[in-house]
């Protein structure tokens, strides 16, 4: 089941601070902070564009069984699509479960609530 998320953004020395802040028990993320941060607000835009929802949707409703299928029903190219999915892989949008030889793509996240200042 997909989830709600809070999304920050963040330029990437002061994440790289923030997360050995963490990792060395100095600070602790608070309730309703930003579980994905992006660099710069281009970058989320590039991540979660139009088209890019629009896939998700498609992968929510559809559940498609391989990238291929998803490929078929997205209208885009295999290969764009996988790259497409790894990097949202990254920032936990999506899993890619392989099942043998096929990967089947699922929606972790479905609402974005964004969270960021000056």
């Amino acid at each position: 089941m997909a989830e709600r998320v809070v999304i920050g953004i963040m330029p990437r020395a002061d994440f790289k601070k923030y997360t050995l802040e963490i990792a060395r028990g100095e600070r602790k993320p608070k309730r309703g902070e930003p579980k994905i941060w992006f660099d710069s607000t281009e970058s989320m835009a590039q991540i979660l564009s139009t088209k890019n929802r629009e896939l998700l949707r498609i992968i929510r409703n559809e559940k498609p069984e391989s990238i291929i299928k998803l490929a078929a029903s997205s209208g885009r190219q295999k290969s764009n699509l996988t790259r497409t999915l790894k990097t949202m892989q990254e920032y936990g949008i999506v899993s890619l479960e392989r099942h043998g030889k096929t990967i089947k793509p699922k929606v972790l996240v479905d609402e974005f609530i964004a969270s960021f200042g000056l």
